[in-house]
């Protein structure tokens, strides 16, 4: 094992809002590498202020921002203006990567389009991340997690109960599962470059990030599939593999295949069902759904969740607790694996969750603050041989904010 993270001297320029292209350079930021994070002066990246939108749970410390932008250093440069272009090419030669997820027609006037890039940094791995995709009907289209990966993926449609409307989902979740294939085409992209030695571009977007998420249903349809419908958990397509509740309240998410119901059989205290001809062989269970999931129903319920993990536990049953958010930010697996770590110099929190990758002969870069809004703007235009004087020049010009209109942390 190296002491050394795997990224450690890659640089990376982060100039994307919200969650899925930040959080893919935070991964990076994680395995070593060198993030700068641009925002506009004034607001800054909306992300800043996404914990406060309802429904996302209320809290004191700014959760959201320090998971989705931990270990980078902050600008804020006002892109519009000509100096603004000016520090944006020389970050951008700074650079081995560049995220963003800006709109097309706000790339072409900020000087943000691949080709721009390009020219200034032939090396350049250029990550493109947009709702829909770069061409077609839609691509100018805006897109947020909820509306380009949940709802037009087909994602949201199946992911309810027979009778009941579509809901909300989890508020970012589509965001950081694409973030990881955000960072899988940055990775490959300099793979490319390594084997190579030319820079180029790599993109994704949530719809096809949305889509390969659902690709058991969407290629089913591709195939002419015949599909059995919305899940109703009182006559499921499949018993086996069906919610079920506790007599304390509990609910159970139970997961056995064909070969494995005599495991459940037994270990529900009913051995007799396995020679009932109703559920004897997989066609059987098929025609009898209802009365096999009565039968479950009823056995669940007879038993409070602690006896049903001795229980299922000593048959090596396969199931899942339903856990609420709460419960799963305590439970212990999550510290014994890494997946929540503590994180440094922020009030009010102490631990924030981890990239979902590990790498045994590289460590990871201990999770520290997420910057205040252009907090380290001197520091690195001082790094890219910009003068004191011009940067003062910058600061008077509304170029970069002064540090009284500086976000307070």
């Amino acid at each position: 094992m190296t002491n050394e993270a795997v990224f450690t001297g890659v640089k990376v320029l982060d100039v994307a809002s919200f969650i899925a292209g930040p959080a893919a350079a935070t991964v990076l930021s994680d395995f070593g590498a060198d993030v700068i994070k641009l925002e506009p002066p004034g607001a800054g990246d909306p992300q800043r202020r996404l914990a406060l939108v309802p429904p996302n749970p209320r809290a004191r410390a700014n959760y959201a921002w320090h998971q989705t932008n931990r270990n980078k250093r902050g600008i804020a440069v006002d892109l519009k203006s000509p100096a603004g272009a000016r520090i944006l090419e020389r970050l951008v030669k700074w650079a081995d990567v560049l995220i963003t997820n800006y709109p097309h027609a706000a790339r072409e006037r900020l000087h943000l389009t691949y080709d721009e890039v390009a020219e200034w940094n032939p090396l350049i791995i250029y990550a493109d991340f947009t709702g829909f995709g770069n061409v077609g009907p839609d691509a100018a289209l805006p897109g947020f997690d909820i509306t380009a990966y949940w709802a037009r993926s087909g994602l949201l449609a199946m992911t309810r109960d027979a009778g009941a409307p579509p809901t909300l989902p989890v508020a970012g979740s589509g965001d950081y599962a694409s973030a990881m294939g955000l960072y899988s085409a940055i990775v490959t992209g300099l793979y490319f470059r390594e084997r190579t030695g030319r820079g180029t571009c790599v993109e994704t977007s949530l719809l096809a990030q949305g889509v390969w998420a659902t690709g058991m249903l969407v290629s089913g349809a591709l195939a002419g599939g015949q599909f059995y419908g919305l899940h109703d958990r009182e006559n499921p397509s499949n018993p086996l593999i069906n919610t079920y509740t506790t007599a304390d309240g509990r609910w159970l998410m139970l997961v056995v295949f064909l070969p494995h119901w005599p495991r459940l059989a037994n270990a529900i205290g009913h051995p007799e069902l396995l020679k009932d001809p109703r559920f004897t062989d997989p066609r059987a269970i098929a025609q009898n759904v209802h009365a096999l999931t009565d039968i479950l129903d009823r056995a669940f319920a007879g038993r409070p969740l602690e006896y049903w993990k001795q229980a299922l536990g000593r048959a090596r049953v396969s199931y899942g607790i339903i856990q609420t958010p709460e419960e799963a930010a305590g439970d212990p697996q999550l510290r014994a694996t890494d997946i929540v770590v503590p994180i440094e110099g922020v009030d009010d929190l102490d631990s924030t969750i981890n990239s979902p990758i590990s790498m045994l002969a590289s460590p990871k870069v201990p999770p520290r603050r997420a910057p205040r809004l252009g907090e380290h703007n001197d520091e690195v235009l001082a790094e890219l041989g910009f003068s004191p004087g011009e940067i003062d020049d910058f600061r008077s010009e509304g170029v970069i904010p002064s540090p009284a209109a500086q976000e307070p942390q």
